[in-house]
C-alpha cells in the first residue's frame, strides 16, 4: 500500500517556500492596513466628533477602490502580477509616510490632506487586490488551494488581531504621527517578502478582447454560477447594512468611553473570532455543507450586531464583535474557497476583481452608509437597524436561492480534480 490516499495534513501548504513568502507579505500588509485604518478614523472622529466624517472616509477609499478594481482585474490578467504588487505596495509605504507627516500637524486643517492620501491609497488597492488573489494562485499548488486558503486567511486575521492591538496602545502613547510609521514599516515589509518570490510567468491570453468586453468578463461568469453569485450577494448586503466596525470610534469615545486603546481592542475583539474559525478550518473546511452553513453564519452575525448595538458594557461588546467575527470567518472561508476553486486560471484576475467590488461595496460603501445614517438618527439606532436587516436578508436568501442553501462540497474530490487538472 502506498501513501497516495492517506488523508491531506493540515501543515501541506507550508512546506512550499514560495507559500511562506507569501503568508509573510501577507501578514506584514494586514498588520500595517488595519493599524492604518483603525488609526485614520480613530483620528477623524477625534478631529470632527461628527459620525458623518467616519462616512466621508470610507467613500473617499470606496470611489477609487471599487472603480478601479474592474480594471485592476483586466491589468491582473494581462500584466505580470508581481510587478503590480511591487509597485502597489512601494505606493501605500509613501502613503503611510505621507499621513505621518500630515499628522505632526495635529489639528483639523489637516483633515482634507488625510481624505486625499486615502484616496491615493484606494487607487493603489484597486489594482492590488485583484493582482494579489491571482498570484495566489499561481503560487499555491491547486490540490492545496483549501489548505492553503485556511492558512492564507488565518495569517491576515491574525495581523487584523495583531495590528489594531498594538497601535491603539501606540496611540494612546505617542499619537497618530508613530502610527502611521509603524504602518509604513508593515508595508515595506510586504515588498520585500514579495521581492522574495521568484518571478512568475506573464499570464497568456490567446487573444485580447476589448477593455470593456474584458472588464466584464469576470462579472458573466459569477452571474453565470448562480450559487457563487448568491454567497457573494448575500455576505454583500449583510456587511453593508450590519457592519459596525465604521462607527468603532463613537462606541469607544461616546458610549463606552475606553479611548484609542479600546477601539484598538474593538476591532480586534472582531477578528480574534474569525482567527479561530479559519484555523479551525484548516482541520475542517465548512465547505462540505457550504450553503447551509454560510447561511447560519449570516443569521449568526445579524445577531451579533444586535447585542453590539444596545451594549454599553466593554466586555459584552467585546463578546459580541468576536461572536460577529467567527461568523464572518465561516464565510470568509466558504467564500475564498469557492472563488478559488471555480475560477478558470485565465480569468483568475478578473473573477477576483468582481470578488473585491463585493467585499469593497460591503465594507467601504457599508461604512459610508453606517456613518451618513448614524449622523441623522444616532450610533445606535443606526447599527441596531443594520442587525435586523441582516438578518431579513439571510431568511430572503434562505427562500429565494435554493441551489445556495443545497450548495455541499467534496473537499477530496475538489481536490482530486485539480490535481488532475
Amino acid at each position: 500500500m502506498t501513501q497516495r490516499h492517506a488523508g491531506p495534513h493540515f501543515t501541506d501548504a507550508l512546506k512550499i517556500a514560495e507559500v511562506r513568502w507569501f503568508l509573510g507579505a501577507v501578514a506584514s500588509f494586514t498588520v500595517a492596513g488595519r493599524a492604518l485604518m483603525v488609526i485614520i478614523g480613530y483620528q477623524v472622529y477625534r478631529l470632527t466628533h461628527d459620525p458623518a466624517a467616519l462616512g466621508w472616509l470610507g467613500l473617499v477609499e470606496a470611489i477609487p477602490a471599487i472603480s478601479l478594481v474592474l480594471i485592476g482585474g483586466h491589468v491582473a490578467d494581462h500584466i505580470n502580477r508581481r510587478h503590480i504588487l511591487l509597485v502597489t505596495r512601494a505606493v501605500s509605504t509613501v502613503c503611510a509616510l505621507a499621513l505621518a507627516v500630515l499628522s505632526w500637524r495635529g489639528h483639523a486643517a489637516v483633515l482634507p490632506g488625510l481624505y486625499a492620501v486615502i484616496f491615493l491609497a484606494g487607487i493603489a488597492r484597486g489594482f492590488a487586490d485583484p493582482a494579489n488573489t491571482a498570484f495566489e494562485a499561481q503560487i499555491v499548488p491547486k490540490h492545496l488551494t483549501v489548505n492553503a486558503s485556511s492558512w492564507i486567511s488565518s495569517t491576515w486575521i491574525s495581523c487584523a488581531v495583531l495590528g489594531p492591538t498594538i497601535i491603539g496602545f501606540v496611540f494612546d502613547a505617542r499619537g497618530a504621527a508613530p502610527c502611521y510609521l509603524f504602518s509604513a514599516a508593515g508595508f515595506a515589509g510586504s515588498w520585500l517578502c514579495t521581492a522574495a518570490i521568484a518571478p512568475k510567468p506573464s499570464p497568456v491570453q490567446a487573444h485580447r478582447e476589448p477593455l470593456l468586453k474584458s472588464v466584464t468578463i469576470g462579472w458573466r461568469f459569477v452571474f453565470s454560477n448562480p450559487a457563487l453569485a448568491g454567497a457573494l450577494a448575500l455576505d454583500l448586503f449583510a456587511v453593508l447594512f450590519g457592519g459596525m466596525v465604521a462607527l468603532l470610534p463613537v462606541y469607544a469615545d461616546d458610549i463606552l468611553h475606553v479611548g484609542g486603546k479600546g477601539v484598538g481592542l474593538l476591532n480586534a475583539a472582531a477578528a480574534s473570532g474569525a482567527l479561530m474559525i479559519t484555523l479551525l478550518a484548516t482541520h475542517r473546511p465548512p465547505i462540505a455543507r457550504a450553503g447551509r452553513n454560510l447561511l447560519l453564519a449570516v443569521g449568526g452575525f445579524g445577531i451579533s450586531v444586535l447585542v453590539f448595538a444596545f451594549s454599553t458594557s466593554f466586555w459584552l461588546s467585546m463578546a459580541a464583535l468576536w461572536c460577529s467575527g467567527a461568523c464572518d470567518g465561516v464565510s470568509m472561508v466558504i467564500r475564498r474557497s469557492m472563488v478559488r476553486l471555480l475560477s478558470p486560471d485565465h480569468l483568475r484576475g478578473r473573477i477576483a476583481a468582481a470578488n473585491w467590488v463585493f467585499i469593497s461595496a460591503s465594507n467601504e460603501l457599508g461604512a459610508f452608509e453606517s456613518g451618513m445614517v448614524a449622523a441623522w438618527i444616532g450610533a445606535v439606532p443606526c447599527v441596531a437597524v443594520g442587525g435586523l436587516i441582516t438578518l431579513g436578508v439571510v431568511a430572503l436568501t434562505s427562500v429565494a436561492a435554493p441551489k445556495l442553501r443545497r450548495l455541499r462540497f467534496d473537499v477530496r474530490t475538489l481536490e482530486d480534480r485539480n490535481r488532475a487538472a
